[in-house]
């Protein structure tokens, strides 16, 4: 299968997206399972992981209706709250739910840059493992020590890293961020997508040769055992099209072999979601 590892869906309303400033108007509009379908079919994606946008368990639970109507959503990425006191009893509630692969909370919008380090979110990582459940990493480059501390301390914990970890694509910079995100990816139950990556260039002017560099370092240091494909659509909108993405990502990965290419594509997201 072909899978589009990383997008959302949403209702839009400016109270719930508070996220989506002045500044993003093309996302400002709903974006629903048919607006994809039409996407993905056109460049031959078989099927995607739907992620959370907002930080609620009505969210968790409408992306999994969603998934029950649609077959071409074979995972649910949700948000649950990992801090509460009963976590345990929390995820036992969820268990049911077969799509249910992942949970994330959005780290790199806490105020603390040290949030995943706090003992009762820690508590509730360790949960995770016994229910199967992934856990995806949206940080800033800014917070790569402290989450490689963080995945230290889960060695049986199966991450996925989102958006390359958000390196300082747009202002050039490559260093630290190119030798922090090699050192975690020297664990060998983290995961990487290849999504998000224009969103943190220069919207109107990147170029596939101003991305390549990231996307050189994190293909050597994750291989593409454990990299996968994934849009960020709608967000990705602010930058580049749905099919230009794809595109961007397959030029980038054709000197690959056709197995490795087939890995990326596909293969990593069917292995680390259990889809």
């Amino acid at each position: 299968m072909k899978i589009d590892a990383h997008h959302h869906f949403w209702h839009y309303n400016p109270e719930e997206y508070g996220w989506i400033n002045s500044d993003m108007k093309a996302l400002r509009k709903n974006f629903l399972p048919a607006d994809l379908a039409a996407q993905i079919a056109a460049v031959g994606i078989d099927g995607v992981v739907s992620v959370q946008a907002r930080q609620t368990v009505e969210e968790t639970r409408w992306l999994l209706e969603l998934a029950a109507q649609h077959e071409f959503i074979k995972g649910v990425v949700g948000w649950l709250p990992l801090t509460a006191t009963d976590i345990e009893a929390e995820l036992e509630r969820w268990s049911g739910y077969a799509k249910l692969k992942a949970v994330r909370h959005v780290l790199h919008d806490e105020p603390d840059d040290m949030y995943m380090l706090r003992a009762d979110f820690n508590h509730g990582i360790e949960k995770l493992r016994q229910f199967n459940l992934v856990y995806d990493i949206l940080i800033f480059e800014k917070h790569l020590p402290q989450t490689i501390e963080f995945v230290d301390r889960h060695p049986g914990q199966i991450f996925v890293v989102d958006h390359i970890a958000k390196p300082l694509i747009k202002d050039r910079v490559i260093a630290p961020w190119d030798k922090l995100i090699t050192e975690l990816a020297q664990r060998r139950n983290v995961y990487c997508k290849l999504s998000g990556v224009v969103t943190e260039a220069d919207h109107a002017h990147w170029t596939p040769e101003n991305i390549k560099p990231y996307l050189d370092v994190v293909l050597q240091a994750f291989g593409p055992q454990r990299l996968m494909f994934g849009t960020d659509w709608p967000v990705c909108l602010l930058a580049t099209g749905y099919e230009k993405w794809v595109k961007t990502v397959k030029d980038f990965i054709a000197p690959l072999s056709v197995a490795q290419q087939d890995r990326m594509m596909g293969g990593t997201a069917v292995e680390a979601y259990r889809l």
